[in-house]
């Protein structure tokens, strides 16, 4: 099965991608571990991109789209695969299908802005060692400290409520018209925010007839 996850930030895309790519036994393709792999690699569209990341420029969509077709390509994604987090715009999804790019279905997690803005602004991150609370979703033992290391726990920036209605802007702007793009190709599968995690992963297997 070849997957699109569209949602907004802080709408699950990462967590629901993951637990898909267990079940299905196909890979996650995240566009910054493939540009980073690329470029680690040195291939001839790898260097292309690290040229324009040394330059301190935003690497192009055309690269994007050949290091992402490049990545599936390979023999681990013969069985599907799942792109998180690309395309982001029209044009790269206009780009992929002109690379011959084929995804089975585009899986849009709907949750409204309020819910994410106090989703995402109830985050803690532990500085120290990366661990991750919600104050109340997932809370630490003892209030601001971390379970794991007992360091001081922080909100980052991404995570505050104006960056967060900041990214939600961008999101809107530039990748919602995708849900449009995929239902007109008759590949959207939109699957409501569900109350616990588990259960949005029921609604998103029962969406793919898993």
């Amino acid at each position: 099965m070849k997957l699109i996850m569209l949602g907004a930030p802080g709408a699950g895309k990462g967590t629901q991608a993951e637990i898909l790519s267990k079940k299905l036994n196909i890979p996650t393709i995240s566009t910054g571990n493939i540009l980073r792999a690329a470029v680690k690699a040195g291939t001839p569209i790898g260097l292309q991109a690290k040229s324009f990341m040394d330059a301190g420029a935003l690497v192009p969509d055309d690269v994007i789209i050949g290091i992402i077709a490049e990545a599936l390509a390979g023999p681990d994604c013969a069985n599907g695969y799942i792109l998180d987090g690309v395309p982001r715009t029209i044009p790269q999804a206009e780009a992929m299908e002109a690379q011959g790019v084929e995804i089975d279905y585009a899986v849009d997690i709907e949750v409204d802005d309020n819910t994410i803005v106090d989703r995402m602004s109830g985050r803690r991150t532990c500085e120290a060692c990366g661990a991750s609370f919600h104050v109340v979703n997932n809370p630490p033992r003892q209030e601001g400290v971390c379970d794991v290391c007992g360091k001081p726990l922080v909100i980052r920036k991404d995570d505050a409520p104006e960056t967060v209605r900041a990214r939600l802007a961008t999101y809107h702007a530039q990748t919602e018209p995708l849900i449009a793009f995929y239902r007109e190709r008759g590949k959207l599968k939109t699957v409501e925010n569900q109350p616990t995690i588990e259960a949005t992963t029921a609604e998103i297997e029962k969406a793919l007839g898993l």
